[in-house]
């Protein structure tokens, strides 16, 4: 280690003659033969080659080559350079006689190198090598040592490696009996027996090896020693120096402490007391406030078991949450106040508890109050002052309590409307029938429509009341809303920044303690400026006053009133009370606002539905014995018109429309109009089925019917209340100055119709049914009456001997009226229906096609009863004297007949078109017996006989009222000559 000493002195040397070190030795006796410092730097060369230990150094060796460090791989084996050729058995002994040697072909992608290649890199590298070199003469390295000195170090090494390997473990020990046993094997020290002379001779040789060992030891101990002694000698030397250097160095320090004794004792002692009283001085002050805080928290548990015995859930609240935050920052890590966080978090479930209950009371009073009350909102601060609590705690679900309350009161509205008016009905009694529903089934329709009418009535009130109370939360929500959105408004930021500061007095709960003190005044009145202490200092004047919160809403000016809601949510302004309870601590976003407004609104479409869905209920339960459906046009329409004002009420007050009650409107309108048509159609089936089809009297109400029907309107004339003014029936049916001979059946299938038209009106949500049910009658009517008179169903069915020409003509002229009124019933159902049902219109087209089809088959009808006559008669026809003939004189009388059974019936213009076609036929007929008999117009005696005959014919048909200006055309009976 002297070198070490040498390279970096450890001490200062002094510049007294009287010096602790000795002066280094000069460089010629530091360089000594052996070499000292093999274990420090062993590759450090020292100059002198031959300075090496001749025997081995566990220091130096352990970091020194030797050749038990190689480690020889495959490769270097093969391509050992001493051999001359590689031994051709290497392979084959492992991997088989198959293994031969082949000749490596040369890979067509690697160059071929050439010493050229390495020109530019030997220029570059001449003059480092030539510095290298030049160093190798200058520092020679210290491995080039001759065979001599490498000889003795590997005999000592040698004599070493005679020591047995367990003396040089580092865990040798004697104790251990297995290392014991085998420095010292006694199993083979046997005195047993005769063997006590090899024994000892066994020990003796024993212990002559162990003295070998200690001998080899010892000798390379000393030899180790030998080499080391210059530098164990110097640092024996050293150590003596240091001490004294460590005693001088002592003595200095003392005497310097001393000194900076006595300066701090005159210069600095005083300023530190000083500064040490103030530092007390400031923490004492801390402590104080400390305590007065810790005081007013002290007390917030029993503020806030008065607040909570007035309701004041908001300011109990915001107490809780000023002092959880006073205990998590101001008063952390207090240990006697380590359990009043977590009795706080209880005390504040608690109080949520509590609020749910508050409310779900607050909804029970307020839906079950009398109906009669003429307050819309029932104890409005209250329930103010429980939305706000409600919404800082994010209980967002309380209208789900109100909506339930909702149905519960919506069911006693109507159980109580039943039993009141089950009171005041005498015929009803109680003890017999228990049941309210039952009681209600014994109710006749006004009875029944009076109570139905009552339930209406007290729904809308309902409703109102529920608008009400809704708008008032919904107008509490919405003013949140505002705050947030303005609070994030860009010109608010820089107010939003002292808001922390600002709101230790405005906006935080301060209540009483104590000793009159103010939590927010404790918290931080010493951070206060001089404005806002003096607005503070009022709060304890009074210190006798009752607890009371600033953001209360029991003051008379935090009252909102339910009507001016929707203009401070709109304006952005509220009272002050309302104003200082929406804090910071609200933390609900704007998303979950709205979501709950929307909510509160859906609640009143609930509302609604309710009301509608209980009112079905009722309805139905009376509909089960069939009640509804036996009603009568005038009954079920004053129930429809009521059904409909109390749903466009609901509509009006929630603003959407609610479909079960119309479904259940529609529903028994669908079974009205069912039944309606059913009754209507039997009658009709009735009246046919007796019809005689004779020409009736038309009374005056029939024709005061048709004419207000000419006016426009398609309504019944309402019944006059005076005596009856006797008006004697006519023989036609005046319609727009047309006669109609009808029978009674049409008159009263006018009716019918009119009452389809009507039943419209009154209810216009069964246009649609109602026309395809009168459709259904018309069509019914028109197939009817031609099974009975063209099919002359009506010789079974009345009893009638035969169908005349006058019921044909009669039945003609009452399908002339239907078709007349046909457009007119058109017009009136197509202005109740929507654009989308027009095409419904087209029943009318297809029965008014029905119609005419019919009057053409009747027409028909009667021309071939005089075509067969005529082929009778004619058949029969000779020309001879006399004349007229008896032939021509019978066609004429059954023509006169005929103008006698259908002139009164038929209009003129039809009874000439008729006429026409049978004189056609009449002129057919003649026409082929003419032919047959050879008469031809030659003016021969037989065209004479006919001419007469003819003309006898053509006087009579021209003689009849209403045919002098028929035009006969009697020629056409004769052949054209070719």
């Amino acid at each position: 280690m002297a070198s070490s000493h040498r390279s970096s002195p450890p001490v200062p040397q002094s510049k007294s003659s009287d010096a602790f070190f000795k002066k280094e030795p000069d460089s010629a006796k530091r360089f000594r033969p052996v070499q000292s410092l093999p274990d420090v730097c062993p590759k450090e060369p020292t100059g002198d080659p031959n300075s090496l230990c001749d025997s081995p150094s566990l220091v130096a060796d352990q970091h020194r080559w030797t050749i038990y460090h190689s480690k020889v791989n495959l490769p270097a084996a093969l391509n050992d350079p001493r051999l001359a050729k590689r031994e051709s058995d290497f392979f084959t002994k492992t991997w088989g006689l198959d293994f031969v040697d082949t000749e490596v072909v040369p890979s067509l992608y690697l160059p071929q190198i050439s010493k050229d290649h390495f020109t530019a890199y030997q220029l570059d590298i001449v003059q480092r090598e030539k510095i290298h070199e030049k160093c190798k003469t200058v520092c020679p390295p210290k491995d080039t040592f001759d065979r001599t000195l490498l000889h003795t170090h590997d005999k000592s090494r040698t004599d070493l490696e005679q020591v047995p390997k367990i003396f040089m473990k580092p865990d040798f020990a004697l104790e251990d009996p297995s290392t014991f046993n085998m420095v010292l094997p006694w199993s083979h020290f046997n005195t047993a027996g005769g063997k006590g002379s090899r024994d000892a001779a066994s020990s003796k040789l024993l212990q002559e090896k162990l003295s070998h060992y200690l001998d080899i030891v010892e000798v390379n101990i000393a030899h180790q020693i030998s080499l080391r002694s210059e530098a164990f000698f110097h640092a024996m030397t050293s150590q003596h120096e240091l001490q004294d250097y460590l005693r001088k160095t002592s003595l200095a320090v003392k005497m310097l402490r001393d000194k900076i004794g006595q300066i701090d004792k005159v210069m600095c002692e005083g300023s530190l007391k000083v500064l040490r009283l103030s530092l007390t001085k400031v923490n004492c002050i801390k402590v104080y406030n400390k305590l007065k805080l810790m005081a007013a928290v002290h007390q917030t548990q029993p503020t806030v078991q008065l607040l909570l015995s007035t309701s004041e859930f908001v300011g109990a609240l915001d107490l809780i949450a000023t002092t959880q935050e006073v205990l998590q920052q101001e008063l952390q890590g207090i240990h006697s106040f380590r359990h009043l966080g977590s009795q706080l978090c209880e005390l504040e479930k608690l109080i949520d508890k509590m609020m749910v209950a508050e409310f779900s009371t607050y909804a029970r009073s307020d839906l079950n109050r009398p109906l009669e009350d003429e307050c819309q909102i029932l104890e409005e601060d209250r329930l103010v002052s429980l939305v706000f609590g409600l919404l800082k705690q994010r209980k967002l679900n309380f209208f789900e309590i109100y909506g339930d309350e909702i149905i519960i009161t919506a069911k006693n509205i109507i159980k109580q409307c039943v039993i009141n008016t089950v009171s005041e009905i005498e015929e009803i009694d109680t003890d017999v029938v228990v049941k309210l529903a039952d009681q209600m089934r014994m109710m006749n329709f006004p009875q029944w429509f009076d109570l139905l009418k009552n339930i209406f009535s007290n729904f809308i009130l309902f409703l109102k009341r529920i608008k009400a109370t809704l708008n008032v939360i919904r107008s509490v929500v919405l003013l949140v809303l505002d705050k947030n959105q303005r609070s994030k408004e860009p010109g608010e930021a820089p107010v939003q920044k002292n808001a922390p500061r600002e709101s230790a007095v405005d906006t935080e709960v301060a209540y009483l303690t104590h000793e009159g003190m103010f939590i927010s005044d404790a918290f931080s009145g010493r951070d206060l400026p001089p404005a806002a202490a003096d607005s503070a200092s009022p709060r304890n004047v009074c210190p006798d006053s009752e607890p009371s919160s600033s953001d209360s809403v029991s003051e008379p000016e935090c009252a909102t009133d339910s009507s001016s809601s929707k203009e401070q949510t709109s304006s952005g302004t509220a009272p002050a009370g309302i104003e200082t309870m929406i804090g910071e601590d609200m933390k609900l976003s704007e998303l979950e606002l709205v979501r709950l407004a929307n909510n509160i609104q859906e609640l009143l479409y609930s509302a609604s539905d309710i009301c509608h869905d209980r009112s079905v209920k009722f309805l139905m339960a009376r509909a089960k014995d069939g009640f509804l459906e036996k009603l009568n046009s005038t009954e079920f329409v004053a129930l429809s018109r009521l059904m409909e004002t109390f749903i466009l009420d609901t509509e009006q007050i929630c603003g959407r429309k609610s479909m079960s009650l119309r479904g259940a409107l529609q529903s028994q309108a669908n079974k009205f109009v069912n039944r309606f048509h059913e009754e209507r159609k039997t009658k009709l089936s009735l009246l046919l089925d007796n019809e005689r089809w004779k020409q009736a009297d038309v009374p005056a109400e029939f024709q005061d019917l048709v004419d207000s029907i000419s006016d426009g309107k398609i309504a019944l004339p309402e019944k006059k209340t005076g005596a009856p003014e006797e008006r004697k029936p006519m023989d036609f049916l005046i319609v727009d100055g047309q006669k109609y001979a009808v029978v009674g059946t049409v008159l009263l299938l006018i009716r019918i119709i009119l009452e389809y038209c009507q039943c419209v009106d009154n209810i216009p949500s069964i246009a649609t049914d109602m026309l395809t049910r009168l459709s259904d009658l018309l069509k019914y009517f028109n197939s009817r009456s031609c099974q009975l008179v063209l099919g002359a169903g009506a010789l079974q069915v009345v009893g009638l001997k035969t169908i005349t020409t006058k019921n044909l003509a009669l039945s003609s002229r009452c399908l002339q009226l239907i078709v007349h009124y046909i457009p007119v019933i058109r017009a009136h159902f197509e202005s109740r229906l929507q654009p989308k049902q027009f095409s419904m219109l087209r029943h009318f087209d297809h029965i008014t096609k029905d119609y005419h089809d019919h009057i053409a088959e009747i027409s028909a009808k009667l021309v071939a009863i005089m075509d067969s006559l005529f082929d009778k008669l004619l058949s029969k026809y000779e020309v001879k004297a006399p004349v007229p003939s008896t032939c021509f004189r019978n066609i004429c009388k059954q023509m006169a007949k005929m103008h006698e059974a259908i002139y009164e019936l038929l209009p003129e213009e039809q009874t000439q078109m008729l006429f026409l076609r049978i004189n056609a036929s009449y002129k057919l007929h003649l026409k082929r017996q003419l032919a047959h008999l050879n008469v031809v117009n030659d003016g021969g005696p037989q065209h004479g006989l006919v001419t007469a005959d003819v003309a006898f014919y053509t006087g009579n048909l021209q003689a009849l009222k209403g045919l002098q200006t028929l035009d006969l055309n009697m020629a056409e009976i004769w052949e054209q000559k070719r």
